[in-house]
């Protein structure tokens, strides 16, 4: 099953079931006495932990009031206070005791008062009472999956002391995704208090803190998922709190669409939906609060809505928003009005709000290749990159024309070899939804080899793909997660620009990384492969999109576009003489040479202008407008036979119009060849 990124939502439904049943207890004056004893510390010291205990019993001979009191009480000192004027002296002072208590069995401390104690100083204890608590043995896990040993001792110390106080002293094998998304919903809720200042100084202070310790909370889910306890897929980036648009009724509505078509869609794509149906609902409660519910949206709000995007401006290019930008949210939107309604839910409108001439106009631009000599410089940056994986990355864009999912989620087992020796490369199932095996250049091969040496050397657990939901052993991962695009492909690819020097006036990069992909395809058409194997290659279902990288071929146009406009030309046909004495006018020689693709026929081109009206001649061999080159010579030799091969059938048939009209076809050819200079029987 696939799995994504939970919710906080998700985390506190997950949240530990306390045992209700549990009753804390206060331990005897001898068994403590005997810890004390055994711990060899001085003489005062230990008098001077009885008399805090005692203290603290007096004070709480009921550990269940202690635990339902304030915990401003509880906690015993809270900011701005000494040592000297403490808010509950026996709470603060009885932290020790409070430690073995909970590690013993007799005590569970609730999440909040190990929160607001910023320094718990519990491993002394731990290891006074030889209890194992895994630190060592997790620690030294998290530093073979990558993390640094240091980091990995201290994320250890600090959530499984602090998991111990609340569940008591139990082996690290029975930790699991409860208890990870139970520490997470309880950090998150601790900051939501009104009092978080009297505990940590301000809420920003706060807000660093906790930065850190969802880190390391995420630290240990990562340890724990790898050890095969844990389910849920360690995060790059944790989860925020959800986020509610202000009409309820609304909200909910999406989040139905969301669970139901999420099922089908990438966690990327459920994002994207999501963020335009809140983006839809917040415009609503700006322009017209009084609309709480989807059967009173009318057209209007949707138009309010598309004029509002054209002045917003992204928050990941700080630029205002594209055209195709603006139509993908459209789109977006007008697919859950149409899902609702296919899905007959109440309160839909049961008629179009979007109409397809609503939509934004998106630009149809040409791929955007990588020229020559801005490739090579690049290329040589990308050599220079210290990190192999993602130098790897780059020379399989460079010579795959894979996106970069596709790049991303690369297997273990994703490349062998040809019958030849030439380096195969499998790609994963992506955005057509099916696999591909492409050739690949020896450099990439090479660089692939090496990241799957490193990958070798690491026993970490398989990750689910987010496309087929199956555990696979991905390249592309470290710290026994898979990297992101931003490290593998954004970053990396801001320093290349600037290192060879392209970047614009503002010092904004000129090049992305699916350029890559347009730069493979344009090469390849520029080279005269086969339609079929453009598609095969770059993954496209349908043969207009390969179409516009053979439409793009400079080289190709070009070479046609001399052979017949081009001074000096071998050219033959009635149009022959408008070009040699230069009757064309400037605007249509600049017509041809935009369109000159548009031209070609059969045996030659046309050149009739848009201005001049449709063609209503069928016999374009005799036309004013035709003009031929040698090198549809071939083709006219090949007609030539068919004329008069159905000049024979046709006499045969006694059919004698029809023979006149195939030798006259015949004839015109052999002239058209004659002007070539070419031979019929060539």
């Amino acid at each position: 099953m696939r799995r994504g990124p939970v919710s906080a939502a998700a985390m506190q439904a997950r949240t530990v079931v306390e045992d209700q049943s549990f009753r804390s207890s206060h331990c005897s004056a001898e068994e403590y006495d005997a810890f004390l004893a055994s711990c060899r510390i001085r003489k005062h010291f230990g008098e001077q932990r009885r008399s805090h205990r005692k203290l603290f019993i007096d004070a709480w001979p009921d550990l269940e009031e202690w635990l339902h009191a304030p915990l401003a009480e509880r906690v015993g000192r809270i900011n701005g206070q000494t040592r000297r004027n403490l808010s509950n002296r026996p709470s603060y002072f009885a932290r020790a005791y409070l430690y073995y208590l909970a590690l013993k069995g007799y005590l569970r401390i609730d999440y909040d008062w190990l929160l607001a104690v910023g320094d718990l100083c519990i491993h002394a204890v731990v290891r006074h009472m030889q209890i194992d608590l895994g630190v060592k043995t997790l620690a030294r896990e998290g530093a073979a999956l990558g993390l640094r040993m240091a980091n990995a001792d201290r994320a250890m110390r600090w959530t499984l002391g602090r998991l111990a106080m609340h569940h008591g002293a139990r082996s690290v094998g029975r930790l699991g995704d409860a208890d990870v998304d139970g520490f997470l919903s309880a950090v998150r809720r601790f900051g939501a208090r009104p009092d978080i200042a009297d505990y940590w100084g301000s809420v920003e202070r706060y807000g660093l803190a906790s930065k850190q310790w969802i880190t390391m909370i995420g630290q240990l889910r990562l340890v724990l998922y790898h050890r095969g306890q844990a389910q849920e897929i360690p995060c790059k980036i944790m989860p925020s709190a959800d986020v509610r648009a202000p009409q309820p009724a609304m909200d909910a509505l999406v989040e139905k669409w969301l669970q139901r078509r999420g099922a089908s869609l990438r966690p990327a794509t459920v994002y994207h939906h999501a963020l335009t149906a809140r983006r839809f609902l917040e415009h609503l409660a700006t322009v017209a609060p009084e609309v709480q519910t989807f059967a009173c949206v009318k057209h209007d709000h949707i138009m309010s809505w598309m004029d509002a995007m054209t002045t917003e401006v992204s928050s990941k290019t700080g630029r205002p928003l594209t055209p195709r930008s603006q139509r993908g949210r459209v789109v977006r939107l007008a697919q859950f009005f149409k899902d609702a309604e296919d899905w007959a839910w109440p309160g839909i409108p049961r008629w179009p709000l979007v109409a397809k001439r609503d939509l934004p106009r998106v630009p149809d631009c040409v791929p955007r290749y990588i020229p020559r000599a801005d490739l090579e410089r690049l290329m040589a940056a990308v050599r220079t990159l210290e990190d192999p994986f993602q130098r790897a990355a780059f020379l399989v864009a460079r010579w795959s024309g894979a996106r970069r999912g596709e790049i991303r989620r690369l297997t273990t087992d994703c490349l062998d070899s040809y019958a030849d020796g030439t380096a195969r490369l499998r790609l994963p199932v992506g955005k057509t939804a099916r696999e591909r095996l492409v050739p690949l250049h020896e450099e990439a091969a090479e660089a692939l080899r090496a990241v799957l040496a490193i990958r070798k050397t690491v026993a970490d657990r398989d990750l689910p793909d987010e496309r087929t939901g199956q555990l696979v052993r991905f390249v592309f991962v470290w710290r026994g997660k898979l990297m992101s695009e931003r490290y593998l492909f954004e970053t990396p690819l801001t320093h290349l620009c600037e290192t060879a020097g392209l970047v614009d006036a503002n010092g904004r990069r000129t090049i992305t990384m699916h350029r890559f992909r347009h730069t493979l395809g344009t090469e390849l058409a520029e080279r005269g492969a086969k339609l079929h194997t453009m598609m095969s290659v770059l993954g496209h279902e349908c043969p207009r999109m390969a179409m516009v990288y053979c439409r793009i071929s400079d080289a190709e146009v070009l070479r046609d576009y001399r052979s017949v406009l081009e001074p000096g030309a071998v050219i033959a046909g009635a149009g022959a003489e408008a070009i040699r004495s230069g009757e064309l006018s400037e605007g249509a020689i600049d017509w041809l040479r935009t369109n000159f693709l548009k031209t070609e026929l059969e045996l030659g081109h046309c050149l009739r202008l848009p201005s001049e009206g449709p063609c209503e001649c069928d016999l374009y061999l005799s036309c004013s407008r035709f003009v031929t080159t040698p090198a549809y010579a071939p083709r006219l030799r090949d007609r030539h036979q068919l004329e008069l091969s159905l000049a024979d059938d046709a006499r045969e048939r006694s059919w004698p119009r029809e023979v006149e009209r195939h030798c006259a076809v015949a004839r015109r050819i052999e002239q058209l060849l004659s002007d070539l200079g070419e031979g019929v029987d060539c």
